[in-house]
């Protein structure tokens, strides 16, 4: 699946800032929005600040990654109005939020199924649950023990502050028992591009990651459930049978006002949601 986008990034040491602008933009507090948080999402949140920006060119948007983690941290302590989020709030960041003045509320924009892929040379082609759970725990470390060449497993995952890496602990690892940890020989990359990246060219690797990422250069794995194996796609997600999906979120401090819930509203609607089919993951309408 390959992405299209007329948008400058420019790298920095933590975040990646997006910065979609138009000519002639007014510089208005009010019109600005400042977002921030999963990298699952990044793309998703620059192809909707890009088309909301074209329909409502007094708008501007700036876009960050970096994770889940991050944007919501960026909410609580002032320095972003929306935070992209790939997973729920944790306890202590809303009591955290509470403290600073902050009330977070939450908003579902969207669904995606979490991708499982290797090199496209490796010949496994289906793994259940149970299996993955052992092969990022680093119980199961050669490709041999299942049915593939004898090959040493390169296991790579996102970094502890992404929602998506949380997710998969929670939901994944921790079908061989809760609280199952990540090997410490897995390593943590910084971004999904990244895992992309490296599965591309390493044939002994495995990483995971929202399905919009899945390129021809990596192949997504059946992943085994009672009914049987079944891939990361649109449909499977839509009618549950993938077993690894989740919904995508965006916070607002409290319920949203003016040039914000206008936003917000566009993202949840007609042509915000078809952004989202777009962009590959699963549209709430």
């Amino acid at each position: 699946m390959n992405r299209k986008f007329s948008i400058k990034l420019f790298l920095m040491p933590v975040l990646l800032v997006t910065f979609v602008t138009s000519c002639a933009r007014p510089v208005n507090e009010e019109s600005q929005i400042q977002v921030t948080g999963s990298d699952t999402m990044v793309n998703l949140g620059q192809a909707w600040a890009e088309a909301y920006m074209f329909e409502s060119p007094e708008t501007f948007i700036a876009v960050g990654g970096g994770g889940s983690g991050v944007g919501i941290a960026a909410l609580i302590n002032g320095t972003a109005d929306l935070a992209h989020a790939s997973r729920s709030m944790k306890e202590k960041e809303s009591a955290k939020a509470e403290e600073n003045g902050i009330h977070p509320q939450e908003h579902i924009v969207g669904y995606d199924g979490l991708a499982v892929v290797v090199h496209p040379d490796n010949p496994v082609n289906e793994l259940t649950l149970l299996q993955l759970a052992k092969i990022f725990s680093g119980e199961i470390t050669n490709w041999n023990e299942l049915g593939g060449e004898d090959l040493g497993i390169v296991l790579l995952s996102r970094e502890v502050n992404s929602g998506t890496h949380v997710y998969f602990k929670d939901n994944v690892l921790g079908v061989a028992e809760e609280g199952t940890e990540f090997s410490e020989n897995a390593l943590l990359m910084p971004s999904s591009q990244s895992i992309a990246d490296e599965v591309g060219q390493n044939t002994g690797a495995i990483g995971y990651y929202g399905m919009g990422y899945i390129s021809p250069q990596q192949r997504p794995v059946a992943v085994g459930t009672s009914e049987g194996f079944v891939l990361p796609t649109v449909a499977n997600v839509v009618n549950k049978s993938y077993p690894i999906a989740r919904p995508l979120f965006i916070y607002t401090n409290g319920a949203p006002e003016g040039t914000i819930r206008a936003y917000i509203d566009w993202i949840l609607s007609e042509s915000g949601q078809a952004v989202v089919t777009a962009q590959d993951f699963v549209p709430i309408l």
